[in-house]
């Protein structure tokens, strides 16, 4: 699937619309003109905004500006997920943010958001309790609440910029290639040994020409690509309760060791780790079972 432009409905009278969207099995690479923030929590998941590619576990609250090209978040999770999304108009960073200069941190961080923001901790947590409130205040109480979660927003320290450059449409224009066809080459044979010749074929270039192509898309080899994709994949089958050593080969790798670093690599601690850390077994009526929070999609 190409690069689509999204055209997004508002309500009469609303400056943004809140919304739970659900489209876990849809590759939808896309962009819009409007500010995004989104909420997603499952057990973990793969965000990719811009040329930034990376996951997350538990959940993600993410500002990504306007024209920044992102996959929808469910994408593949196969888990129980939970989504929140707030759409602001096109026009309102230009017509309610800019005229009044008490506004002018909220200002910079919708300026900000080209390069997609990621936000963790006590933020994120304050953060989405005021989003999920004001699902059902009325227009004016719902928009002062949004103006509030904005200036949390843009006082937190607890943020990550995704991207180091400007990734906005404008560089995926020319973007020929279905980059759905090379997801999906690389779910379908993760867990063995994906092929770059192979793709390369799949999307009708040679194989230095799709490599090319690939870095310059996502800012990662395409072996990188797979060992991140192979990494989220184990972070889903550990929080399942699966041995280490199980969950290594089931991904694809060949080496405990080389798993065992490249895991502690990309996520800061080792898969027993990661167990240790997010998987809580507890007893319900005399069965050991798995703690599951209460999220649907």
């Amino acid at each position: 699937m190409k690069i689509q432009k999204e055209i997004i409905e508002f309500e009469k009278g609303k400056s943004f619309k809140l919304f739970s969207p659900s489209l876990k099995n849809c590759f939808f690479w896309h962009y819009h003109p409007e500010i995004e923030l989104v909420y997603v929590e499952a057990v973990n998941g793969i965000r990719h905004v811009g040329k930034n590619i990376s996951g997350f576990t538990d959940s993600d609250l993410l500002l990504i500006g306007s024209n920044v090209p992102h996959l929808n978040f469910d994408y593949g999770i196969q888990t129980e997920c939970r989504q929140l999304v707030l759409q602001m108009r096109e026009s309102f960073l230009q017509d309610i943010i800019l005229p009044v200069p008490e506004f002018e941190n909220i200002k910079t961080l919708l300026e900000r958001s080209y390069l997609g923001l990621s936000f963790s901790g006590e933020t994120k947590i304050t953060a989405v309790e005021k989003l999920q409130a004001i699902k059902d205040k009325n227009s004016f109480e719902s928009l002062v609440g949004l103006i509030e979660i904005l200036q949390i927003l843009a006082h937190s320290t607890e943020v990550k910029e995704l991207n180091k450059e400007d990734t906005r449409i404008k560089w995926f224009l020319n973007d020929k290639i279905r980059m759905g066809t090379i997801y999906d080459y690389i779910h379908e044979n993760y867990d063995r040994k994906p092929n770059v010749n192979e793709v390369a074929q799949v999307v009708s270039l040679s194989t230095p020409a799709f490599c090319r192509y690939f870095k310059k898309q996502t800012n990662m080899t395409f072996t990188d690509f797979v060992n991140n994709y192979r990494i989220n994949q184990a972070k889903i089958f550990l929080l399942k309760d699966q041995s280490v050593t199980e969950v290594c080969f089931q991904v694809g790798f060949e080496s405990l060791s080389y798993f065992n670093k490249l895991f502690k690599q990309h996520t800061g601690e080792t898969p027993s780790e990661f167990k240790k850390k997010h998987f809580r077994p507890i007893e319900i009526n005399g069965k050991i079972g798995v703690i599951k929070k209460d999220t649907t999609c």
